[in-house]
């Protein structure tokens, strides 16, 4: 619709500053991602490839949830779930003592650990490879993004990936989901792939996943990028930050085994 720059100037003249203020989204998602105190700009320019808005609702996170970010490093996603679960849920931001310890992670951990100070829903723990999975209550959802890989690696012990994934069952609430995102690795790709490209071959982590009693819930092309040859590690500037990615959800059942239930 066009309007005469009389009837414009007489609207902007009389408006109160609050009409004259543009809408606030109507939902937490997209304010969460429109929240302009997030740290700009190192964390919004992410959000051209990692598509926040479309990655969380498709995970489900919702007002009032306990969720876990597992693997946090800088908090890329914590402070986006922070905002989302609002203060009836809480965000479990845990990163790895030997990520830190080996500086891998210890400038973004340094601070998300400031930023958490001014946060009473998010509770930050370090974990040593192989800990139980310990939380003070049942969560709605284990949000694990990229990072799937890295349970496969010698420098992480490797992990024991079966017990890991059974501990994340038993951490959920009935009905509870478990969310993974991670590079594509080819079919057949050999086992070190995850330390050489950090990649992982989707249909391994799916089935890994399910033998721990999950049941598989659905799948999201948002991430995928068909152009990625998935021969280059994902740090390598040809594929940097638009790797190809899948984007798997489980649930875990109302009760043990009843997929179907």
């Amino acid at each position: 619709m066009r309007h005469s720059t009389a009837v414009l100037f007489l609207s902007a003249s009389f408006a109160s500053p609050a009409a004259a203020a543009p809408s606030p989204p109507d939902d937490a998602v997209a304010r969460a991602v429109a929240d302009s105190s997030r740290p700009h700009p190192s964390a919004v320019e992410r959000d051209e490839n990692r598509k926040p808005e479309e990655t969380i609702r498709f995970a489900g996170v919702k007002p009032g949830q306990v969720v876990v970010d597992y693997l946090a490093n800088a908090g890329y996603y914590t402070r986006l779930l922070s905002d989302i679960v609002g203060s009836k849920g809480h965000v479990y931001a845990v990163e790895l003592e030997p990520a830190v310890k080996f500086d891998l992670v210890a400038p973004g951990y340094a601070a998300l650990k400031e930023w958490a100070k001014g946060r009473a829903n998010v509770t930050l723990e370090l974990d040593p490879a192989g800990k139980a999975l310990n939380f003070p209550r049942k969560v709605d959802l284990f949000w694990l993004t990229q990072n799937y890989h890295d349970l496969h690696d010698k420098w992480l012990g490797p992990y024991d990936v079966s017990a890991f994934n059974r501990q994340v069952y038993r951490a959920l609430k009935p009905g509870g989901t478990y969310f993974v995102v991670d590079h594509v690795a080819v079919s057949g790709s050999p086992s070190d792939v995850t330390e050489t490209l950090h990649r992982i071959d989707p249909a391994i982590a799916r089935q890994e996943i399910e033998a721990a009693g999950f049941c598989f819930a659905g799948e999201s092309d948002a991430l995928r990028n068909p152009a990625d040859p998935h021969t280059a590690g994902i740090l390598d500037k040809s594929i940097r930050g638009n790797t190809d990615r899948f984007m798997f959800k489980f649930r875990k059942p109302l009760r043990d085994g009843a997929c179907n239930a």
